[in-house]
């Protein structure tokens, strides 16, 4: 008998011991454990979403929350389970980067009727009142910052100007191109570039500011949908369809480091071209190690290290109760949702050094040339 109570009571203490794991979870939301903040990102197949991963683990670590970090890689249904996936686990705050700035309104309706409260990180959410803040680097300058370094950079009149743009399924593909345009339209009216590769754009050239409509009409024409693939064909295509006229020197409106690299190589193996000045944005490595080759003029470096904090900061301060600070608002379609805007820095090859090196972004030793 005692041999069989003691038993009893062996097990007792083993399952009271399991429950408590089981309950605690652990601070990154072990299997079954409670979540404070789940954070939903597009893609693990981007560099820059991978840096977004760590800069958040590493910005968590002096926290109490736990949190639960999810890719959706480039699918909305996969997306949809992710959000369903963080609010079984207990969720309070939702981060979410969309795939699809209006396919994933169904996915953070279904957070907000859990109480859950959505911030929208990079991107914003669009025709839904189920986001309470976005938090955002002013997409708009960085348009505006890349077209004004092809304007800083023209070479005399009629220079060839090819635009390429982001995804039509990403709101912020629209912004940026809004901040380009209505710095290289009044260069495109005066003759200072003329549009190479957009008859949309083309019929446009005189229009100071676009319409939502206008500008999804251009971007039909030169989308890359963030895909260095794809940007590296339409290149193809565009060179190849292009008169001797619309070569030698050459202005490229490039939305991102990804496009930027699968574009450049394209021109710069076309013998026609006789030098090209082309944007980026997102500091990635490789496109670093192009800009110190010469190969890629600039990015707009966004400081994820920022935008996490900033994120991170008010997703602690919903969880503490509090009001987190904004300093803007940006419509989407069925709300003004309160925004915090981080600045973002033009790096070219003379600036590379202290902008990304000395502010300790990136190690020297990522680099060669240097």
């Amino acid at each position: 008998m005692k041999r069989g109570f003691k038993s009893i009571a062996l097990l007792l203490v083993i399952a009271l011991f399991a429950a408590l794991v089981a309950a605690c979870g652990g601070k990154n939301g072990g299997s079954g454990g409670k979540v404070s903040v789940g954070i939903v990102l597009p893609t693990k197949d981007e560099e820059r979403w991978l840096q977004d991963e760590q800069r958040f683990k590493d910005a968590l670590s002096d926290t109490k929350y736990s949190t639960e970090i999810l890719f959706s890689q480039g699918s909305s249904a996969k997306e949809k389970e992710n959000v369903e996936t963080l609010i079984n686990k207990g969720i309070k705050v939702l981060i979410i980067c969309p795939f699809d700035g209006a396919a994933a309104g169904a996915a953070v309706e279904a957070a907000k009727k859990e109480g859950i409260q959505v911030i929208a990180y990079d991107r914003l959410i669009t025709n839904t009142d189920a986001v309470d803040y976005y938090v955002t680097f002013d997409s708009k300058t960085v348009g505006a910052k890349q077209a004004q370094y092809l304007v800083d950079h023209a070479k005399g009149s009629g220079q060839p100007l090819y635009l390429y743009a982001g995804a039509a399924t990403d709101n912020n593909a629209f912004i940026f191109f809004e901040g380009a345009w209505e710095v290289l339209q009044p260069k495109i009216a005066d003759g200072t570039f003329k549009i190479a590769n957009s008859s949309e754009a083309t019929a446009l050239k005189d229009s100071k500011s676009l319409t939502r409509d206008q500008i999804s009409k251009i971007i039909g024409q030169v989308t890359t949908n963030w895909d260095a693939n794809e940007a590296k064909n339409k290149a193809q295509t565009h060179l190849t369809a292009a008169s001797a006229d619309m070569k030698g020197d050459v202005a490229i409106l490039a939305p991102n480091d990804g496009t930027s690299r699968s574009i450049a190589d394209v021109f710069a193996s076309d013998k026609a071209i006789t030098s090209y000045v082309i944007t980026g944005q997102d500091a990635d490595k490789a496109s670093i190690q192009y800009i110190i080759d010469g190969k890629q003029s600039m990015t707009v470096f966004k400081d994820v290290r920022t935008l996490v904090k900033d994120a991170i900061g008010m997703a602690v301060e919903l969880l503490d109760g509090k009001t987190p600070e904004t300093t803007g608002s940006y419509n989407n379609g069925k709300k003004d949702v309160k925004a915090k805007q981080t600045d973002v820095i033009v790096v070219e090859k003379s600036n590379v050094k202290q902008e990304l090196v000395d502010s300790k972004y990136y190690k020297e030793s990522d680099f060669t040339g240097l």
